[in-house]
């Protein structure tokens, strides 16, 4: 095995019985079961802030992360004295479900660890991860967008490059495992999808999410090798999807599809929090001033800003059509995830594998199989959970109403695997590598010229859709 092989984000450890994306799809698919029933059978019926129906349980107050706090962090655990809150009760049980389940499985893992190191490093990593929410629910610091992934990778980065990985002994190398936390919080989004999305806009959606995005990965790919002649083509593909499909998860689905660097992922998640941050709050004001309305705009938001949270909150200043057509054009694009991540594993096989191989083009009798070894398996999962629960929306007595409220928790164990997540990668990285992904500044100018078509192709597809060819598809 060579250096390169080793460091990157794909491991292929010889010990244990199954592989991150075995355990990604045992655990995420028995949790989505088992919230399922416990939502199906004692849910009630209740309303969230926006009107929306959804069943609520016990695991609502069992499941949760710090909330919001002003002057005093305790609030994070308690709330105010005005609005009182159990949260703690929420991490508590946020560390107990995924604990269990974890551990149960970390003899099997690959490489396989005792349960008792693996339980105690999992709860190292929550206690971080739990330092990281703390800081992202900060009023000032929230009021910025900066999020819990950002905050997460530099406490990571603070110990990688100070008491390091070593610190922790048995209980780091059991449990620090950055594609675990990433692939299983992956099948959890998979519930999110529905694919009644599809129906909700039409062919507008599918014209808005499905061509612009494709169109925009492939060109800023081929934007970074030909022009900027990127050394990296892992960092070039991951920055690319990360900009042209959803932010994070794309990035992460794509990484694992090319073996890309852990450091390359977080350039390419530096780029998006920064980005997104500036353009979740840039956008609806392009968007009042070009005097679009809200279907073209909510679209144009939906189609460009990253992250399906940031896409909310910048709709939700436009107005609820805006913000239900910005969301709609998001999650459709969200759909997109396992058909991009097995066409990058089928051209880094055919493709760029070859050519770094070979010094030559790649060869056209590529078996399946070898694509089949690159696939991430953990889509898999992802488009299980998808198809199981857009059933159960769509057929099942009050699907629409058990499908948010299992989503509503969810949600919570998504943001919390995805925040020990980059804790891991923090952790495992070095200022200097991750400052020569940088140098000569190449992945920005890609990202900031990807995006500039991004913008363009967005707004134009979406007056196109709305005003030309399908007139009120938002309606």
């Amino acid at each position: 095995m060579t250096m390169q092989d080793e460091t990157n984000l794909v491991e292929d450890a010889p010990q244990g019985l199954l592989s991150d994306d075995s355990v990604a799809i045992i655990v995420g698919l028995a949790v989505l079961l088992l919230i399922l029933g416990i939502t199906t059978f004692y849910g009630e019926i209740a309303f969230d802030k926006k009107g929306n129906p959804f069943m609520a349980s016990s695991l609502n107050s069992w499941l949760d992360k710090p909330g919001g706090w002003e002057w005093n962090p305790i609030h994070a655990f308690t709330g105010t004295s005005e609005k009182p809150k159990a949260i703690y009760k929420g991490v508590v049980g946020v560390a107990l479900l995924l604990g269990i389940f974890f551990t149960a499985l970390s003899r099997w893992m690959r490489p396989k660890a005792d349960y008792l190191s693996y339980l105690v490093g999992f709860l190292i990593l929550i206690a971080l991860g739990t330092a990281a929410n703390i800081l992202a629910g900060q009023t000032v610091i929230k009021s910025y967008s900066l999020s819990y992934a950002l905050w997460a990778l530099l406490i990571g980065l603070i110990i990688g490059n100070t008491i390091k990985k070593e610190a922790f002994g048995k209980y780091g190398k059991a449990a620090f495992r950055t594609e675990l936390y990433i692939k299983t919080g992956l099948v959890f989004l998979g519930a999110e999808v529905l694919f009644s999305r599809l129906l909700a806009l039409g062919p507008a959606g599918i014209l808005i999410a499905w061509v612009v995005t494709p169109i925009v990965l492939l060109t800023t790919f081929w934007f970074g090798q030909k022009v900027l002649r990127m050394k990296s083509a892992s960092l070039n593909m991951v920055i690319a999807a990360d900009m042209s499909v959803c932010g994070i998860s794309a990035a992460i689905a794509t990484a694992a599809a090319c073996k890309a660097k852990k450091e390359e992922l977080s350039v390419a998640v530096g780029l998006s929090l920064c980005f997104t941050a500036v353009m979740m709050t840039v956008m609806p004001m392009a968007v009042s001033w070009l005097e679009l309305g809200p279907e073209i705009g909510g679209a144009w938001v939906g189609g460009t800003v990253d992250a399906t949270g940031a896409v909310s909150l910048a709709g939700a200043t436009m107005g609820p059509i805006a913000m239900e057509t910005a969301v709609v054009v998001k999650m459709i694009q969200n759909i997109l995830i396992g058909v991009i991540a097995f066409g990058v594993a089928a051209y880094w096989t055919t493709r760029e594998d070859q050519a770094n191989s070979d010094g030559e083009k790649a060869k056209s009798n590529i078996q399946i199989s070898e694509i089949w070894i690159r696939f991430p398996k953990f889509v898999l999962g992802f488009i299980g959970a998808s198809i199981l629960f857009s059933i159960i929306f769509s057929v099942a007595p009050q699907g629409e109403e058990i499908v948010n409220g299992v989503i509503k928790n969810t949600k919570i164990l998504r943001d919390w695997l995805f925040c020990l997540a980059f804790v891991c990668i923090g952790i495992d990285l070095n200022y200097q590598k991750l400052a020569s992904q940088l140098s000569g500044g190449k992945p920005l100018i890609l990202y900031v010229c990807g995006q500039t078509l991004n913008i363009i192709l967005t707004l134009l597809m979406a007056i196109l859709a709305f005003k030309y060819l399908f007139p009120g598809a938002a309606e």
